[in-house]
């Protein structure tokens, strides 16, 4: 069958050369164009019980909607066949009403025709075949003929009912199990149990079907045959698809498993009585990001490599290093997705492996990617934004795949990480699947054509997020989020979930997920909700940017919700740039931008460099209140601004509500780490010793602002990552961290990846051969030791823990900034701490009237702690002067 596109340039040309043969009078004719006689399309959108919508209906002077219950409908010589049923339209005056326009702002300008009273009976039936809308000129020819979407009348006809229904497999009191799934377009659905098939009955108010069974069906593995009209291939469809409320699987996901969460055989001794590490506030979550395979799969002292139960051999490095950073008040370990992921081999023998001594090749060399590349799709590593069950966790993770023991193995994973006194944070992708239509790893596509996935407005499938869009904003999609975060919750001990790309969600969706876990009680459902931390990427783009399609759960959306979403702000500030700059070298505060320039033409005149770098210090200043919008503070050019009044790429700097509503972060998962960041905005003459300073200044700005700050995993110990900027199929080669210093900390791997970063190579390989970008045991330990100090002063002083906008208006200040404002110093005062940003490569000296004749000192944690170089900053009572050492961040403490 020729895709869509193909058909539409076919019929293109088809039109194109019947118009030259025809003649001139067939030409004046205009008949309808091939793009508006398409049934592959879906341009009307059927949006509740009684009504149809068209992107236009100028000159239409009837329309009608028919349907095929087992499809054939079909245009022949310009005309409609095979569709026997009509039910008619009438075009409403005046288009959407108001509460219409506010459900579907996206058609709120579009021709809206009415269901006849007298066929409404039939709307249900209808849309279980196939469908398709015509619109008719004055003499009855046909104008328009499209499919139609069909996930608003879906939600007017079930949605409210199929809320309520029990989904997936449900125990009962004695142990019988029922299994039930949502496919209300569905002609049929059977039951295959252990290779069997079963009926299963029907319930037209929800439009779920339900099949109830006996104890034997307990392990036994399942899936449904649904069958259905599917848009995709334009025709009726058997497909056998997996439960999207699957609790357990078979190794690569080929069937669910029928299994009871709640038997004990599956939970670890002491799962139900011990005890967590005490919860934070949202604004004083110090956060460690991390993926299961980096943090064991290269350690030598780790048995379970790559795996959940690595995690509870306390006595490897990994495990040791995680425990110092808890100690020094890291409360968090988010681990990248664990979900069931769509394109990781689970079986051990099925997973490819380089053949190379990736070791033996120099440091620059293209060989070391280029191995790698070779296996890439087939290894054992994957980031996992590539969701295929969205609540059963991962089974390449597992010590076998095959059946519930990954539940088990997963809460030892999480139990061990409790006891080492972090709380664990799940990252979660609701937002796009890894498949829709009919490919055999589309699982809700394949159940209910047309709804769980986003539409565009010929009928495609949204890919703005990268892969198959969701639509939370549907009931049932909505509903399955909700539903898969509660479980993650109550059977695996969650204590918080990063959303990717949270603005594709409707902030309704996530303040749902908020309200259900907050439902969660210790008495009730073994967990307490209310401290269960949320927060997410709230991205502005896309099909659904700027409230297009609902309000959505961005950044500026999101203020006062107490969820955060992570503040790009500050971090730019500090790194440098963008993350998608052409030329890597672009400086920022923290890389030496004005103060230690390197050699890069993106950095512009000295006089556009020191103005860019102020500006910097100001996006830094809000990122250090915790991007408030209402803080009130006098920028750089002398004016008394509000956060939410200084630029950020023609956005507010400032968004939140309250601390807590942002989180700070200066580098994660994606593009470059910050080692490498630097690598490549540093001059290459700076030394091992000073690159090490300026990562740990760069982290401070994230763990010392007011709310939550996020790091990954190895940043302390100086990872790189051989300055790949997107490692999400590199590979452990790239992507693995060395707890030991004496391994390195990954730089000069090789070349980064192709793929992703060969137009970066030109830069990248002078670099890569350079020693002064090779740190030893000295660099990485000083930095981690020097980086533990700052988590333990910022956790200790609840100077930086301040709960209200008022708060912080009250007890954190800039008193140097303005017009006079040092290039590359920024002196922040809060409560009686001073804190001074020295990233310039000299000494600063800072005079803050308001402290003469105080009594500052370094903190007793610095002045005991690891870093010798901040350890000669001063204080003079006389003048109120501080002076730190260049490259530092020196926390003084005035009570004396």
């Amino acid at each position: 069958m020729l895709p869509n596109t193909a058909r539409r340039a076919l019929a293109a040309v088809l039109a194109a050369g019947l118009l030259a043969t025809l003649g001139p009078a067939a030409a004046q004719a205009e008949p309808p164009t091939a793009a508006a006689l398409d049934l592959s399309e879906s341009r009307a959108l059927w949006i509740d019980r009684n009504t149809v919508v068209w992107p236009s209906g100028e000159g239409a002077s009837s329309a009608g909607l028919y349907y095929a219950p087992d499809g054939g409908a079909e245009l022949v010589d310009g005309e409609l066949s095979g569709a026997p049923n009509e039910l008619k339209l009438a075009k409403v005056g005046g288009g959407l009403t108001d509460e219409q326009r506010a459900a579907f702002p996206h058609l709120a300008g579009h021709a809206a025709y009415s269901i006849a009273e007298d066929d409404r009976d039939r709307v249900a039936d209808a849309t279980r075949g196939q469908l398709v809308a015509t619109q008719r000129d004055g003499d009855g020819g046909l104008t328009a003929a499209s499919g139609v979407q069909i996930p608003g009348v879906l939600d007017d006809l079930y949605g409210s009912a199929a809320q309520q229904a029990d989904l997936g497999p449900v125990f009962a009191e004695d142990g019988t199990p029922s299994l039930s799934v949502w496919a209300p377009t569905a002609q049929s659905v059977e039951l295959e149990l252990d290779g069997e098939r079963r009926t299963m009955e029907r319930d037209d108010t929800t439009g779920v079907w339900r099949a109830s069974g006996e104890r034997d069906w307990l392990g036994k593995p399942y899936r449904y045959r649904v069958k259905v009209w599917a848009p995709t291939t334009g025709e009726m469809v058997v497909n056998t698809v997996t439960d999207p409320y699957a609790t357990a699987l078979t190794a690569d996901s080929e069937s669910a498993l029928v299994v009871d969460l709640d038997d004990p055989a599956l939970a670890p001794r002491g799962w139900d009585s011990y005890t967590k590490p005490a919860a934070t506030q949202p604004r004083d979550a110090q956060i460690q990001e991390l993926h299961v395979r980096d943090f064991s799969v290269a350690d030598p002292t780790a048995e379970h490599t790559g795996r959940y139960l690595a995690f509870t051999e306390r006595d490897s490095d990994g495990s040791r290093h995680l425990r110092k950073l808890a100690d020094a008040g890291t409360s968090h370990v988010h681990l990248l997705p664990t979900y069931d992921l769509a394109t990781t081999p689970e079986r051990t023998e099925d997973q490819a492996v380089p053949d190379c001594d990736l070791a033996a090749f120099p440091a620059d060399s293209p060989e070391q990617q280029k191995c790698v590349g070779a296996v890439r799709d087939e290894d054992a590593y994957n980031w996992g934004y590539d969701p295929l069950h969205y609540t059963v966790p991962e089974g390449s993770y597992a010590t076998d795949p095959e059946g519930p023991g990954r539940t088990h193995e997963y809460r030892r994973m999480v139990r061990a990480l409790n006891d080492s006194g972090l709380r664990v944070v799940q990252d979660v992708v609701y937002n796009h699947s890894y498949a829709a239509g009919q490919d055999e790893k589309s699982v809700l596509d394949r159940i209910v054509p047309g709804y769980y996935q986003r539409l565009m407005e010929d009928g495609a499938v949204a890919d703005s997020t990268c892969c198959p869009g969701t639509a939370p904003e549907h009931t049932m999609m909505g509903r399955l989020v909700v539903d898969s975060v509660v479980t993650w919750a109550k059977q695996y001990k969650i204590d918080g979930f990063r959303f990717d790309l949270m603005a594709h969600h409707p902030k309704e969706n996530i303040l749902a997920v908020r309200t259900a876990l907050d439902e969660l009680t210790p008495e009730k459902d073994g967990v307490d909700g209310k401290r269960i931390l949320l927060y997410g990427e709230g991205w502005n783009f896309g099909e659904i940017a700027d409230d297009a399609r609902f309000e959505q759960a961005s950044q500026a959306n999101m203020a006062g919700t107490g969820i955060a979403t992570f503040s790009d702000r500050a971090r730019d500030a500090v790194r440098g740039g963008g993350p998608f700059d052409e030329e890597p070298g672009v400086q920022g505060f923290a890389s030496g931008l004005y103060t230690d320039p390197n050699d890069t033409a993106d950095n512009g005149s000295r006089d556009e460099q020191r103005a860019r770098l102020l500006h910097y210090q100001d996006l830094l200043k809000v990122g250090l209140t915790g991007s408030l919008a209402e803080y009130t503070f006098t920028d750089t050019a002398g004016r008394q601004v509000k956060g939410s009044e200084v630029d950020y790429n023609g956005s507010p700097a400032g968004y939140a509500g309250a601390p807590g509503e942002a989180l700070a972060y200066a580098d994660a998962h994606d593009n470059e780490s910050l080692y490498d960041a630097l690598a490549y905005k540093l001059p290459t003459g700076t030394s091992a010793a000073d690159r090490a300073r300026m990562q740990v200044l760069a982290m401070a700005t994230a763990a010392l602002s007011q709310g939550p700050a996020l790091s990954q995993a190895g940043t302390d110990l100086l990872r790189s990552k051989s300055l790949d900027r997107n490692s999400y199929n590199s590979g452990d080669w790239y992507n693995t961290i060395n707890w030991d210093c004496s391994a390195g900390n990954g730089f000069g791997r090789g070349l980064p990846p192709a793929w992703d970063n060969e137009q970066n190579w030109p830069y990248a390989a002078p670099l890569l051969t350079l020693p002064q970008l090779r740190p030893g045991c000295a660099e990485i330990d000083a930095a981690s030791a020097a980086y533990r100090d700052l988590l333990t002063l910022r956790t200790s002083e609840p100077a930086f823990s301040q709960s209200s906008t008022a708060d912080v208006q009250r007890e954190l200040g800039f008193p140097l900034s303005g017009t006079e404002e040092t290039p590359g110093v920024v002196t922040m005062r809060l409560g009686e701490l001073l804190v001074v940003f020295n990233a310039t490569p000299e000494t600063a000296e800072q005079t803050v009237t308001q402290a003469q004749g105080g009594s500052y000192a370094l903190h007793r944690v610095q002045a005991d702690g690891a870093d010798e170089q901040v350890k000669s900053a001063s204080f003079d009572a006389g003048s109120g002067t501080f002076t730190v050492p260049g490259r530092s961040v020196a926390v003084f403490d005035g009570r004396g």
